[in-house]
């Protein structure tokens, strides 16, 4: 199943996150409503909107919750969305201006916390302590990921498991909450549950290790930001860390200055030789693979439908996608 099947399998649940999405924008505040509308339909794939819809259908559910969740999550993305290009000095984000390029940095940062208590109102609406107890620890855990990556730039001694560890909290803790929280209101046991916990976490990891591979082999045009960007900024992703594992004492040196010093720029072909040279991207595309083949075992438990056969799909399509 391709990604236009499964589009147009989920439009009309996701033609409702969408509309719910532009509905609980709304501020009295000018510009709360200019840069949220900016942001939001910047051209995001809206993945996690829509693994949690998927899965809800996947699992039988026939109620309206999980649009409720799937915007939740979404509001909760794009409030990280907003605070990281902060943080990261970003000036391009899906091929246009990023909103703290377009709106100033202090707009960029207290919209995206309007964002956070917007999510949270929404919740609190949805009278679920479970729901707000899974939501609640995700956010947290996400501004701990965001600490963290903040800890290991310019440190070229970050190795894999570190470099793991900011991906699970950063990335993959959204994506488990949106699957998660499908068997919660589909009232599943504790095993379908879980398989969903899985399922969710090797996906983010899959789409994450995707996303740091592209950062050397898409241009901006492709991949909607600066080629480059994670080395320009010092983080020591897996390519890196792995060409540092692997390579020459030369080549290690090159690429361990560029993290500490973030002048990786000034040598960008070097290190896309270095690279290529390793095998480090096709360590981290095939890690990829290991991830996305674990989320499609996880939810082998799961019945046969169309829904299931499309997060099948997602899987498969997150790590090997090209944008």
């Amino acid at each position: 199943m391709d990604i236009k099947a499964i589009q147009a399998l989920s439009k009309q649940d996701m033609d409702a996150v969408n509309e719910l999405i532009l509905a609980r924008l709304q501020s009295d505040v000018a510009l709360v409503n200019q840069v949220g509308y900016y942001i939001v339909n910047g051209g995001g794939k809206r993945i996690r909107p829509l693994i949690a819809t998927l899965s809800a259908r996947a699992l039988g559910y026939q109620g309206q919750q999980h649009v409720d969740v799937a915007a939740i999550i979404e509001f909760i993305h794009t409030s990280t969305l907003l605070h990281d290009d902060v943080v990261d000095e970003s000036d391009m984000r899906r091929g246009r201006k990023t909103a703290n390029a377009a709106f100033g940095n202090a707009a960029s940062v207290l919209v995206g916390d309007f964002l956070y208590s917007r999510s949270f109102q929404m919740m609190a609406k949805l009278n679920n302590s479970k729901i707000i107890d899974i939501l609640s620890d995700a956010t947290n855990v996400i501004a701990e990921g965001e600490v963290l990556q903040l800890m290991n730039c310019n440190d070229a001694d970050t190795d894999e498991k570190r470099y793991m560890d900011v991906i699970y909290y950063k990335t993959a803790k959204l994506f488990e909450a949106a699957t998660q929280l499908a068997a919660v209101i589909a009232e599943q046991p504790a095993d379908i549950e879980q398989a969903m916990i899985d399922y969710g976490v090797h996906l983010g990891a899959a789409f994450q290790l995707i996303d740091d591979v592209m950062d050397y082999t898409s241009d901006a045009q492709e991949m909607g930001k600066n080629v480059g960007d994670d080395l320009a900024e010092g983080k020591p992703t897996l390519p890196l860390i792995h060409a540092m594992a692997h390579g020459t004492e030369q080549e290690a040196l090159m690429v361990r200055e560029a993290i500490e010093k973030m002048n990786g720029m000034d040598n960008l072909e070097a290190i896309l030789a270095i690279l290529e040279r390793n095998g480090s991207l096709n360590y981290c595309f095939d890690k990829a693979q290991q991830e996305a083949e674990l989320a499609v075992k996880a939810i082998a438990v799961l019945p046969e439908s169309e829904y299931k056969q499309a997060l099948i799909s997602l899987a498969y399509i997150a790590a090997n996608r090209s944008n």
